[in-house]
């Protein structure tokens, strides 16, 4: 999704009382309100497929899938992210009795836009590290044939990376087995960028 800062400097209480009564969608990062626009078709169906595609496979497991109007809250530095995907594991832990605010996702996935994929792989990333519930990252771009899996690892982050539409992506930690062609099915790319 797009983003463009449109004020600066409130404290988390400030901003979650003015965005439980938004109509539209707003990150917050160090004091900032970052305002998150619509975004392409191809980001709305590779979304979808992501959700549908884990969801089959965890209905009956003690795994719950979300999409896209769940927020995150990071922590010890207050940061509040909406992930396009994410999925939350045993029993899912809230910030307050409003439950919009998840604080243990398993995995997060972030389908990349022009306007936001350097903050997803930076900014968003290195705030999405303070969970310690997280095992698994995924940054899915909707431009090519490419998903990028960031694996926690003891202390560090190991990236595998995804081209082709043969390829299948394991989630080891939700157990679960994404193929490329599935994700990005009904998206259409040039051909040239197929053959690579």
């Amino acid at each position: 999704m797009s983003s463009a800062a449109v004020q600066t400097h409130l404290t988390p209480e400030e901003y979650l009382a003015l965005e439980r009564k938004a109509d539209t969608k707003h990150e917050y990062l160090r004091g900032e309100i970052i305002a998150m626009s619509g975004a392409s078709f191809a980001h709305n169906i590779i979304t979808a497929n992501i959700t549908t595609a884990l969801n089959n496979q965890l209905s009956e497991s003690d795994c719950i899938v979300v999409a896209s109007d769940m927020r995150v809250r990071t922590h010890p530095e207050a940061s509040y992210f909406y992930p396009d995907v994410l999925v939350v594991c045993d029993q899912p832990r809230f910030e307050d009795s409003t439950f919009d605010i998840l604080l243990n996702p398993s995995v997060l996935v972030e389908v990349l836009s022009p306007s936001t994929e350097t903050y997803d792989r930076g900014e968003k990333f290195k705030h999405y590290q303070q969970l310690t519930s997280l095992q698994e990252y995924l940054l899915v771009s909707q431009e090519e044939v490419c998903i990028e899996l960031y694996r926690q690892q003891e202390t560090r982050w190991k990236l595998i990376e995804f081209r082709s539409l043969e390829d299948v992506l394991s989630l080891a930690s939700i157990d679960c087995a994404l193929t490329l062609s599935d994700i990005y099915n009904r998206i259409e790319f040039p051909v040239n960028q197929l053959q690579m």
